[in-house]
């Protein structure tokens, strides 16, 4: 890991205020799941929850990418922290005082929490390369997926302890507490101000910013290609993880929830050691490679996973192969799943001017939202008719043909990319003269 990059003040404090904000949020919906689990005996309602809390992400993406190019991204970070522990801090008061919290007051907490997430996501996505050099990009962003993905892994330890012992209202105020000090670390950052911030506030600049976010994307090969890859890609990956690895572990190979919540450790352990392993590796390749690699890699480990549910295989030891296969073959995706991306982020960071940085990253995260639900609606069903096998099978064949219908553009990313640099650099002289 680069030395000046730990170093450097002001990357350090975004991670930090990012890894306590992430730490008490996943610690919170950890708990709010167990709290939602023994009010109502239903897992239903809780799933219900997450569906809904992505309707904010479908209709205030645009306005979130254009609102976080526009405004000061060190002062839109910090209000919208304190606004998250106003939040909890006032549901917690209300806890305190009615000793629990209905459904309805659940789905308004998480709701609330998801808006102001849109719109914090959107202005922190031009922090980290406003902070840090061009040539760094790679390493602050391995750095900074490596530490998310510690305190998502101790996030539901933590959680189940802190719910055993203190119960809901502890939690909320350990959450409202860690967005309150990450307001204040970042408030010590040093951002520049990019050329949007200096727009036009109106309804007709807000028209003409939207109109111009679509057109960098629209003009940019890399951009399209990546936005299309991921839509597909999180269309069969995200049902996997969500819906098919449960079903597989729980409903088929019949293994005990430790074993269901070791597998989840092993995914967020891929993800740390995923930077460890191959940000060396990711500097040294073209991003094309990574992507044709690691896509083939994974498509063919979920097909893998597939045999775990034949007879011959289940049957040795009451299903613990079949068990291990899954166990190794999802540490080996997750780290693939990892790598990819932190080079594709690391690859918009370059492309995109930071005054667009806003509405491409809240586009992107909008395709591949709207993706995963119905991904998640569809092979759910297919789960519940066919053998989960052969969706297994499909779900690594959809990832497959990706690879071969992109292949052309992967390869061609790299080459597209120092094209659209070279022109974007062209187009500052010409506005400079």
């Amino acid at each position: 890991m680069n030395k000046k990059l730990l170093k450097d003040k002001n990357f350090i404090l975004v991670i930090l205020g990012n890894f306590v904000s992430l730490i008490g949020s996943n610690i919170q919906q950890f708990v709010l799941s167990l709290y939602v689990l023994a009010i109502t005996g239903s897992a239903t309602l809780f799933a219900t929850m997450l569906a809904i809390a992505i309707l904010p992400r479908i209709i205030l993406s645009p306005i979130a990418g254009v609102f976080g190019d526009w405004f000061d991204k060190k002062k839109s970070i910090v209000i919208l922290d304190l606004i998250n522990a106003f939040i909890l801090f006032g549901f917690a008061i209300y806890l305190f005082y009615n000793e629990n919290l209905t459904i309805g007051l659940i789905y308004l907490l998480v709701i609330l929490l998801e808006i102001t997430e849109i719109f914090f996501h959107s202005s922190m996505s031009v922090v980290i390369p406003s902070v840090v050099e061009k040539e760094q990009y790679l390493e602050a962003n391995s750095l900074r997926t490596m530490i998310i993905s510690f305190g998502t892994l101790m996030a539901p330890i933590l959680g189940a302890i802190i719910y055993g012992a203190f119960g809901l209202f502890i939690a909320i105020i350990i959450n409202a507490v860690s967005f309150l000090i990450s307001a204040i670390s970042e408030m010590f950052i040093k951002v520049p101000k990019t050329k949007s911030e200096d727009n036009v506030k109106s309804l007709a600049g807000f028209k003409k910013d939207l109109v111009e976010g679509i057109k960098i994307i629209k003009e940019s090969k890399p951009i399209r290609t990546i936005i299309s890859i991921a839509m597909i890609v999180n269309f069969s990956i995200a049902p996997l993880f969500s819906v098919g690895l449960i079903f597989l572990v729980k409903e088929v190979l019949v293994q005990s929830d430790f074993r269901l919540g070791l597998l989840q450790t092993v995914l967020s352990a891929s993800m740390i050691a995923a930077p460890m392993l191959l940000t060396k590796k990711l500097k040294q390749m073209k991003l094309g490679d990574v992507l044709v690699k690691s896509f083939l890699i994974i498509g063919f480990l979920i097909i893998l996973i597939s045999v775990t549910v034949n007879q011959t295989v289940f049957s040795i030891s009451n299903g613990l192969l079949s068990y291990i296969i899954v166990l190794v073959t999802c540490f080996i995706i997750g780290v693939f799943v990892t790598a990819v991306n932190i080079a594709v982020g690391t690859l918009l960071q370059k492309i995109v001017p930071l005054e667009y940085m806003g509405r491409t990253s809240t586009v992107l995260g909008l395709g591949t939202a709207i993706m995963i639900p119905i991904g998640q609606v569809i092979f759910g069903y297919l789960y519940d008719i066919i053998n989960p096998g052969i969706v297994m099978i499909l779900n690594g064949a959809i990832i497959i043909l990706t690879v071969i219908i992109y292949y052309k553009q992967m390869h061609l990313i790299e080459s597209d990319t120092k094209e659209k640099i070279k022109t974007y650099e062209r187009s500052v002289e010409l506005n400079e003269i």
